[in-house]
């Protein structure tokens, strides 16, 4: 018991000195920041030594000895304008609204049918949600400001407009077919 005691004691006295020096801190246990004075006798109060204002530099001098930056924008590009200039097609110069075939690029158009009549076939091709659209001759189609030229049996003719890097306009041909070429042996 006599071992008990003496651990017990230590330990008491251990949390007494932790305690002891936790409440130093707490309050500020360090040097104290203004002398204290004694009984009796105030404190000599320091006196700061006041400094003029120095008189204000004329800002006509500073201007002088820098030059003021002037952005010329002539000769430069606009770097808020996007580096490829893309053209609204004419329908979409014009005023004129666009259609719903001209929403679409004609690649992501599927031909489904082509029907025989009198004046002309005419051809239903399909969007990608599954929306049917008639073509005739002369339907504008396509991003590319495409016409509808021919509808054949087995495939509709597109005239497109393509705008090359260089800027240059030429006039291409696209074929939409209502069986793949490679189709064409293989029985439905």
């Amino acid at each position: 018991m006599p071992n008990q005691r003496r651990i017990s004691s230590k330990v008491v006295g251990g949390l007494i000195l932790i305690g002891f020096l936790l409440m130093l801190t707490a309050c500020g246990g360090g040097t104290p920041s203004a002398p204290v004075a004694a009984k009796g006798k105030a404190a000599p109060v320091e006196k700061k030594a006041v400094v003029p204002p120095k008189p204000a530099e004329k800002p006509e001098a500073a201007k002088k000895e820098e030059p003021e930056y002037a952005y010329n924008p002539a000769g430069k590009p606009d770097p808020f304008k996007p580096f490829i200039q893309l053209t609204p097609t004419k329908a979409g110069a014009k005023g004129v609204p666009l259609t719903p075939l001209q929403r679409y690029e004609t690649s992501q158009l599927k031909l489904v049918a082509i029907i025989a009549a009198r004046e002309g076939n005419v051809a239903l091709v399909e969007d990608s949600a599954g929306k049917g659209y008639f073509l005739k001759k002369g339907t504008a189609i396509g991003m590319s400001d495409g016409k509808v030229t021919q509808i054949l049996k087995d495939r509709v003719v597109i005239q497109e407009f393509e705008q090359g890097i260089t800027g240059q306009t030429k006039q291409i041909e696209v074929l939409l077919y209502l069986y793949r070429p490679e189709e064409e042996g293989t029985a439905p």
